[in-house]
């Protein structure tokens, strides 16, 4: 489902009719730069569609974009029968997540002293900034899939509760524009408790499966030999270019034996094990994980490139 943002609305306080600015900044975490609503916890962004302002214009009311103190004002995009928690895609760059569907109004607007009804807490729609980016009129509005994913971290001392995960916390962190992380487990560097947890969560229906340590030179380092046990075909690419890319930090990249691939429609992808490394790492394949999750779980087109 794929719309399309036809006006972009701010105002500096709250209570106010918005204005349509025609382009702005989202900015993640917090809203939508220059508006007073934004950094406004749960509902930093609303939206409301063209159609239901068409709806009170057809009442005889001179109502336009911001009218209703909407951020963005959309067309061709049903926002009310989006579930809360999916993810948009506005403009090139940013993503939102619905939050809230409608809201109560505490006191009545203008509008609604007007007309004796307002939209706004029926079809208005409020979502958070999962990552900002310039967005301006005539930008699309797409549906993004939610993808379910999946950390192992594999280490002895953290399995013992002797050591913090910190890793895991931070690939769900950086994973939440593409979808949710509906487990992280500590397992033992133990090869066949890694394959029976990956097995276990591939049977759970997760979309791809991260797991962080385990994959450097030491005896213990079983991570990507359980992965072997349990994937049907490699991605060697993935490996190839995080140690590529990650090389220009540190020559210890070459070290890696990280590995990634498919078990049915799950993809499989091993970190290293420190936070920092996990960062540098899933920086070099989010410029693809859209298209390789598509394809992996048969959502994407044709691989060929126009």
């Amino acid at each position: 489902m794929m719309g399309e943002i036809t006006a972009i609305c701010t105002s500096p306080e709250k209570g106010q009719r918005k204005k349509n600015i025609g382009e702005g900044i989202l900015i993640k975490n917090e809203g939508l730069a220059g508006d007073a609503h934004a950094g406004y916890a749960e509902r930093q962004v609303s939206l409301l569609a063209e159609e239901s302002i068409a709806v009170m214009t057809a009442r005889g009311l001179k109502v336009g974009p911001g009218d209703f103190a909407e951020n963005l004002t959309t067309r061709d995009i049903d926002l009310v029968s989006l579930p809360v928690g999916t993810r948009l895609k506005a403009g090139p760059e940013a993503v939102l997540r619905i939050t809230c569907i409608g809201k109560e109004c505490r006191n009545r607007c203008a509008i609604y002293e007007q007309a004796g009804d307002c939209v706004m807490p029926r079809e208005g729609v409020f979502a958070e900034v999962l990552e900002g980016g310039k967005i301006k009129t005539g930008d699309c509005l797409d549906v993004k899939p939610a993808y379910r994913f999946a950390v192992i971290t594999a280490s002895d001392r953290g399995a013992a509760g002797e050591r913090e995960d910190l890793s895991g916390p931070a690939v769900g962190e950086i994973l939440l524009p593409f979808g949710d992380m509906i487990e992280s487990i500590i397992v033992p560097d133990d090869r066949p408790v890694l394959a029976k947890t990956m097995r276990r969560m591939i049977t759970g229906g997760v979309d791809a499966i991260f797991t962080t340590g385990g994959t450097g030179l030491g005896p213990r380092d079983v991570t990507p030999e359980a992965t072997l046990d349990v994937v049907d075909r490699l991605v060697p690419g993935i490996g190839e270019a995080i140690r590529r890319e990650t090389a220009a930090a540190t020559p210890r990249a070459m070290l890696s034996r990280g590995i990634a691939g498919i078990s049915g429609r799950t993809l499989i992808v091993n970190l290293p094990g420190s936070p920092r490394a996990v960062v540098e790492c899933l920086a070099v394949i989010l410029p693809v994980l859209d298209h390789a999750l598509e394809t992996v779980c048969g959502q994407g087109g044709e691989c060929a490139r126009s």
